[in-house]
């Protein structure tokens, strides 16, 4: 457990409320060192020593790690206050900024989740023969190297490596495991004098290997196959970049930990029901394809998935959630971020959302340039699409004046849009938006000259899941309010029925996977529950009147949280008993379109129609034309039976 924070002005750079810190943090802060990594680099050790401390240093990170492992004691936490808070050109106090990043890195981090990938080397080789030969000599040595040429001239004579010539058709997985499919196969035979022989083509030949190096310099084997583990590529006319590719191909053998990115509960997907096909948001926008269609449910390929994270965030059920780290970290650290600051005596912070490259842009602009403003706050997150509109209002509704999403080069702009819209529609344009450029210095002067919108009065923070969150978010953002129109797509929203055209067959209703739509056992009722509906447009397509229409809102009043009934029809009564059953329009439907028949020209008939189950079984059972008259069915005759009879004779 954290005690102590170990801090330092970095000569003198930067001013650390000390005192201030130690206030508001709870934690004991000493005067701040002014080189704790080189001349007071003794008060870093007794820090490690004592194995309570954290060091507000991320810079010289190999410095404090190698001192903890000359120690023999653990590396402790290290949080950068420097770069995102003390390197500022703002003249505002930085104590709340600073006091909300060691609240948020104090946070308990849930250990990753991993699965090991084992890769023996066996390396597939594509591409012209001068450059995929080259590059299978350069890797014989540290990798099996199979080269796949198109024709029988370019084998060399070597045997050092393996050579087939053939026509690759597809490929498939990911490092250790990739499947190839290969036309024409012509394997090498290696006896005899003068070139080598082959043997004859074959058609669908099927190979498995470790990794593809890929230098044809065509149309990539994958989709996003820079994010697929194990595809190296690069242009064969470019030298530098096969020296790197085949740099990178040769590193990759042994055990590698492949980090779980999603979890899925396939409980509470709404991909599909009978097979009517409906959500299809994770589907839409995995750009590995990783995520496939699996009867009801949709299955992720652990081994492809890259954790671009924007599965999660479109997920209207939770049924697909990050898990690296999982969703409700996310929440807690934007919850605690705004809370330090607002308690620290900090008024209507600002988010600045950034991944990895982000990141280091913050660094870059504080150290060459202005820095970010005294009121904004960086949170770096591994999935910068996984950070969707539920976070976003979140953010909103804990106490930020505005959610800033810095855009990197592996940012889905797409899918990261279709988000912003959605919160945008909730809380206003100028409360989420993105900024998308590679200069530091422009980052720092769109925050510098953005005017800062109103937070809101009185932060709440909800607990629950993404939708749940997202509803309390709304409601204290916009608490006069009782429905939002959303954008299509979205996953809130109500069932519109047309009353003339519903006939109550309540297919929809067996069909909903999330229970919105229900009935009543005792009447003709279809119900809905507007909080409960993800807008996946099963009800819609199975509806066989097409009576059924989506319209994508937020309802923010209690009506949302029970179930109303949107249709509903007098019921119709038994002719005989008076029970009540069937409705009464699509009764009286029938027997006005049956009355006409040959079949019911007799009235005794009609009449069963407008019977309950147990008055026409009664009336069928009386009636002339009985069935049930006939008397016992003969009983099937056995084979003991025509061996009985056998005998007798």
């Amino acid at each position: 457990m954290i005690k102590s924070l170990i801090t330092c002005d970095c000569l003198g750079s930067q001013s650390v409320d000390t005192e201030g810190l130690a206030k508001a943090t709870g934690l004991e802060v000493k005067p701040a060192c002014s080189a704790l990594c080189t001349t007071q680099i003794n008060q870093a050790a007794a820090a490690l020593q004592t194995g309570d401390a954290a060091i507000c240093c991320m810079q010289e990170s190999r410095i404090f790690e190698e001192l903890a492992e000359e120690l023999g004691t653990d590396v402790p936490p290290l949080i950068d206050l420097r770069d995102r808070a003390g390197w500022t050109a703002d003249d505002a106090p930085t104590l709340p900024k600073m006091s909300a990043l060691v609240a948020e890195a104090m946070l308990p981090k849930p250990p990753e989740k991993t699965l090991d990938v084992i890769s023996e080397g066996l390396c597939l080789i594509l591409g012209p023969a001068e450059v995929a030969l080259a590059a299978a000599d350069m890797l014989k040595d540290h990798l099996g190297v199979t080269v796949l040429l198109a024709g029988a001239s370019e084998i060399p004579p070597s045997r050092e490596f393996d050579v087939v010539v053939g026509r690759l058709k597809s490929a498939t997985g990911a490092l250790g495991q990739f499947s190839v499919r290969i036309d024409a196969l012509q394997m090498v035979e290696p006896g005899g004098r003068g070139g080598f022989g082959l043997t004859p083509p074959r058609d669908g030949a099927t190979s498995e290997c470790d990794i593809i190096l890929d230098l044809r310099g065509d149309t990539p084997l994958f989709p996003a196959h820079e994010k697929r583990d194990g595809y190296v590529r690069a242009d064969p006319s470019h030298a530098p970049s096969v020296s790197a590719a085949v740099m990178a191909a040769s590193h990759l053998v042994g055990t590698f930990e492949k980090p779980l990115y999603v979890k899925l509960e396939s409980l509470l997907c709404a991909h599909s029901r009978a097979e009517q096909t409906g959500c299809t948001r994770c589907l839409d926008l995995c750009p590995t394809g990783a995520i496939s269609p699996d009867g009801d449910h949709v299955s992720v390929d652990p081994m492809v998935c890259a954790g671009c994270g924007a599965c999660s965030a479109v997920c209207p059920s939770g049924a697909i959630s990050y898990d690296a780290p999982p969703v409700d970290l996310s929440f807690r650290r934007v919850q605690t971020l705004a809370k330090a600051y607002l308690d620290a005596g900090g008024t209507a912070p600002r988010l600045l959302v950034t991944e990895s490259h982000g990141a280091e842009m913050v660094r870059l602009a504080a150290r060459f340039g202005r820095g970010l403003p005294a009121d904004v706050i960086p949170m770096e997150v591994a999935a910068l699409n996984g950070f969707g509109h539920a976070e976003a209002l979140a953010a909103l509704a804990a106490g930020f004046a505005s959610v800033t999403i810095l855009c990197g080069p592996k940012t889905d702009r797409a899918a990261l849009d279709a988000q912003i819209a959605l919160a945008q529609a909730v809380a206003g344009t100028e409360k989420v938006h993105a900024l998308d450029t590679p200069d530091p210095d422009a980052v720092s002067d769109a925050l510098y000259d953005a005017a800062v919108p109103a937070a809101i009065a009185t932060p709440v923070r909800p607990l629950g899941t993404r939708r749940q969150i997202t509803r309390q978010a709304a409601r204290a953002l916009l608490p006069d309010t009782e429905h939002v129109p959303l954008p299509q797509g979205a996953p809130y929203g109500a069932v519109v029925v047309d009353d003339s055209a519903c006939t109550l067959c309540l297919s929809c209703v067996s069909l909903c996977p999330s229970g919105a739509l229900g009935d009543n056992p005792d009447r003709p009722q279809l119900r809905f529950q507007e909080d409960a509906c993800l807008q996946c447009g099963l009800c819609a397509n199975i509806c066989p009147e097409d009576a059924i229409t989506l319209e994508p809102r937020l309802d923010l009043t209690d009506a949302a949280l029970r179930q109303e009934v949107i249709n509903e029809e007098e019921p119709f009564a038994c002719i005989e008993c008076g029970s009540l059953f069937g409705v009464k329009s699509t009764i009286d439907k029938i027997t006005e379109k049956l009355s006409a028949h040959s079949m019911f020209a007799d009235g005794e008939k009609l009449k069963l129609i407008q019977m309950c189950d147990d008055c026409r079984i009664n009336a069928q059972y009386h009636a002339k034309d009985n069935p049930f008259a006939a008397g016992e069915r003969p009983r099937v005759r056995t084979t003991d039976d025509y061996l009985s009879k056998r005998r007798d004779h």
